[in-house]
């Protein structure tokens, strides 16, 4: 999920971070995945070395890391609030990250439920909503980004959106382009369920429907989602939406005209194959 948003007057990376699940299918990164991380971590370092601001929606290892600390000296650091609404996990994490990190940051700003005004570009930041249907794995913050009379969202890991409070805010910030993590649906025989998936759908479809008349123009269903060979069935009612509101929706490989390569869910025949 991380993001570099270049406007007139203001550069930002929203979580600088990359990571590989360390099992899938009972089965550890292949090599290849490990070459693409690498390769992945070399793009991240260029756009945050070239940042202004850095954002961190919350402290999991794919969306922050202690890797490459550089990145962080004389930036702008707006973070999700180490201190309240956040579980034990993330807690400790935070604070071992802000520790490390002592004297690199320009100014760290705490951002839950906040806007601020950089240059001529406006940065707000929701209330520490739900990491999913539930807080078990803590809680993010969503980013709207407004320059120029455009508005991109950033969703974080909310997992869908599953919830009405994660949906509020994309509704109330009307983006041109949403950034979405989209509903972890390589886990519903586990800790994600058919229901939590209906709402999804059913959110994403709202979303289209009531802001295209507001500019809607493009929708990046990526993340979680991308973690299922069959992602675009499970979530084929948004595609169908999208195209009869006149909507973009595609992964972020699709916005940025590569091959979509999805190598986590492809790890056992990547290992059939050697």
């Amino acid at each position: 999920m991380a993001t570099f948003i270049e406007t007139k007057s203001v550069r930002l990376v929203i979580d600088p971070a990359a990571a590989l699940a360390p099992r899938r299918n009972g089965l550890i990164p292949h090599p290849v995945e490990r070459l693409r991380l690498e390769e992945s971590w070399s793009c991240i370092k260029k756009y945050a070395e070239c940042a202004d601001i850095i954002v961190l929606t919350h402290y999991h290892y794919d969306h922050h890391s202690l890797r490459y600390l550089e990145v962080f000296r004389n930036k702008i650091l707006m973070i999700k609030d180490p201190s309240v609404n956040i579980n034990y996990s993330q807690m400790w994490r935070a604070a071992y990250f802000l520790q490390s990190i002592n004297g690199l940051p320009k100014e760290i700003k705490r951002a839950d439920s906040r806007t601020f005004t950089v240059g001529g570009a406006t940065i707000t930041f929701s209330q520490a909503v739900s990491h999913g249907v539930d807080t078990k794995l803590g809680y993010v913050v969503e980013v709207s980004v407004k320059s120029g009379g455009e508005t991109l969202n950033f969703s974080s890991d909310v997992q869908g959106p599953v919830t009405e409070e994660q949906t509020a805010f994309i509704l109330n910030h009307t983006p041109q382009t949403l950034i979405v993590d989209g509903p972890p649906t390589y886990l519903l025989d586990s800790s994600f369920t058919d229901e939590a998936l209906r709402c999804a759908n059913q959110n994403l479809i709202k979303i289209i429907r009531s802001l295209t008349k507001r500019g809607l123009d493009t929708v990046i269903l990526d993340h979680h989602l991308l973690r299922d060979l069959r992602y675009k069935e499970e979530v084929n009612a948004v595609y169908e939406v999208g195209e009869e509101f006149g909507v973009k929706v595609l992964c972020a490989a699709e916005y940025l005209s590569k091959p979509v390569d999805m190598l986590e869910a492809r790890r056992q025949t990547l290992y059939s194959q050697q």
